[in-house]
């Protein structure tokens, strides 16, 4: 695959020139400058802070990378995993944060849906997208990496549904790389009151060859609304990859956020759920396999501000080589926030004696009637089922491939569309090699 050109470093003549070419609305402009001088005030995380205490970045270099220019005439995307064999309502894909292709159910538009290129649909429904893009549920201050996403964000999908429509098949959108590319993809979701949909999104490309993400994800779920959203990170091993995940649920609202991170060379996620509304409800599954000197650190946060609401956060991690998993998860209840029900979990399954598993589960509650609780496991392979599936007839791989596959159950469990299901199993079995 082709690598395409960028300006190199992230400059105010870039920034300047980025501007100039997209001919966007004022409001955005002006949004766009404010956070590109939070980019230049800030300084570059590191080890004394709490959520990157664990990171070590001093392999990674902002500077080599840049605002993409246009795509190589013969750019094309990775073949798709969630996808496959699937009816979808609509397809979004975008190469190097640029929108490369797109379909859509012309129906679901007479109703009122938006759906693909963000670039595009902020253009030509500004007014109705403003008051969504300019909430900041992802703060562009959090740090340098946010504030440079929020300054220069591009491609990227938005999926808009109005109050009371559901929308019968998923949609789905892939976020690709080229090697050496720089991708700052934003991706929005806003659903109304009473509306219903499924939104399958994954990444990949890249290869081993280093390439940037720094992305963001808002999430909006109104009154009565449900969304199945499932996240796939699947990025090459040269692949950075920074991402600002958020959700907002609001009265009686429903979310199931399934995320699987497979790729990327190192990956520093902050993925949180905010509990808004009287009777919301979350349930995040996450499915993580690390390899080589792969590092993934996910921080989560549940984040309870109305009484009467669920949250159940379930992440399982297996390991092999020398890779390391970091998982810091903060259960959060406001005052108000009474009759609560947290709970989070995160299992690890060590594939080799060398990776590393960080659990850190948490609480911080200031009701005084809630049920929270959490909890974290890390073990090895069973040699004894190892041998027993020998001595039926598998091989040492396909039996720890079994195993793998029994650990992951109760969350491939929890979802509801076989293809994603089946897409994530065969993913993770392909990457499983023999070890000792």
């Amino acid at each position: 695959m082709p690598s395409t050109a960028v300006q190199t470093g992230f400059t105010q003549q870039a920034f300047d020139a980025f501007l100039e070419a997209r001919h966007e609305p004022a409001w955005l402009v002006e949004a766009r400058r404010q956070a590109w001088q939070t980019f230049l005030d800030l300084e570059m995380p590191s080890r004394r802070d709490e959520q990157w205490m664990r990171t070590d970045l001093r392999m990674f270099h902002l500077d080599r990378f840049g605002v993409s220019s246009e795509l190589p005439a013969d750019a094309m995307a990775p073949a798709a995993l969630l996808s496959a064999g699937v009816d979808l309502a609509g397809h979004e894909v975008s190469i190097n944060g640029q929108s490369h292709e797109s379909t859509f159910d012309p129906a679901l538009a007479a109703q009122g849906v938006l759906f693909g290129s963000l670039d595009r649909l902020v253009r030509t429904h500004g007014d109705l997208l403003r008051p969504w893009l300019l909430k900041n549920i992802v703060d562009p201050s959090s740090d340098k990496l946010a504030a440079l996403h929020a300054a220069l964000w591009s491609g990227g999908s938005v999926l808009y549904v109005p109050r009371g429509v559901k929308i019968e098949k998923p949609l789905h959108v892939l976020s690709a790389l080229l090697p050496g590319g720089t991708d700052l993809g934003k991706t929005l979701v806003v659903l109304e009151e009473g509306a219903e949909a499924t939104l399958l999104a994954e990444t990949a490309g890249g290869d081993d060859a280093a390439a940037l993400h720094s992305g963001a994800i808002e999430i909006f779920v109104g009154k009565n609304a449900r969304l199945r959203y499932v996240n796939l990170q699947n990025w090459g091993s040269g692949v950075w990859h920074f991402a600002h995940q958020r959700a907002q649920i609001d009265r009686d609202g429903r979310l199931q956020w399934t995320i699987g991170a497979l790729g990327s060379r190192l990956a520093q996620v902050s993925q949180h759920v905010s509990l808004v509304g009287v009777g919301a409800m979350a349930q995040v599954n996450g499915v993580l396999f690390t390899e080589g000197k792969q590092q993934l650190t996910y921080n989560t946060l549940q984040h309870h501000q109305a009484p009467n609401c669920r949250s159940d956060l379930l992440y399982k991690g297996a390991l092999q080589d020398r890779s390391r998993l970091v998982w810091r998860g903060m259960i959060k209840v406001d005052k108000d926030a009474q009759k609560t029900d947290g709970y989070q979990r995160n299992d690890n399954l060590m594939l080799s004696d060398h990776a590393r598993a960080d659990s850190i589960p948490g609480l911080e509650i200031e009701a005084d009637d809630v049920r929270c609780t959490h909890g974290s496991t890390a073990g090895r392979v069973d040699d004894e089922q190892i041998f027993y599936a020998r001595c039926r007839g598998l091989t040492r791989k396909e039996a720890i491939r079994m195993i793998v596959a029994g650990f992951f159950q109760q969350v491939f469990d929890r979802i509801t569309i076989e293809s994603v299901r089946n897409a994530l199993g065969e993913a993770i079995g392909r990457r499983i090699r023999e070890y000792d």
